[in-house]
């Protein structure tokens, strides 16, 4: 796979709206881990591999386990994550499904008994910036920093 197109070098100017989203992001006050997690999780949804690769090597950086990481295509079924990750992770999937799920009652019911309201708005804010990331890689065909190893 090649790269289809430098969309920093062809648009500056939207990728410096896109960083800016970014940014919020990062300094949103939610758990570093958590906004990881949900990063990754968008990201398998989407079959991103530009994103998962990043997001993996940034959630294993920050201190994030392998079995964590490798748990997290089957979070429903695992135990390793907390009530509250667990909610953000449902959300995650409710809201990059949206076509499918219409983000379901349950989902939101489930997120807004562990996040206040305001923390409810960045964690749909961070879920909203890498759907956009995702179709920016996905669309453009950005490759992985990884090249597979043998």
């Amino acid at each position: 796979m090649s790269e289809r197109l430098n969309y920093y070098a062809a648009a500056p100017e939207a990728m410096k709206a896109m960083m800016g989203m970014e940014m919020t992001v990062r300094s949103n006050g939610l758990e570093h881990s958590l906004i990881e997690l949900v990063k990754t999780r968008a990201s398998q949804i989407n079959r991103c591999a530009f994103c998962i690769d990043m997001h993996t090597r940034d959630a294993r950086a920050a201190g994030e386990t392998e079995e964590r990481l490798y748990m997290l295509s089957a979070w429903e079924e695992a135990t390793c994550y907390s009530p509250r990750e667990r909610a953000a992770l449902g959300w995650t999937e409710a809201l990059t499904l949206v076509s499918q799920t219409g983000a379901p009652d349950a989902a939101y019911e489930a997120m807004a008994a562990e996040f206040t309201p305001e923390e409810q708005v960045k964690l749909t804010h961070a879920i909203v910036t890498i759907n956009a990331w995702n179709r920016f890689a996905i669309g453009f065909r950005s490759v992985p920093a990884r090249k597979g190893s043998k």
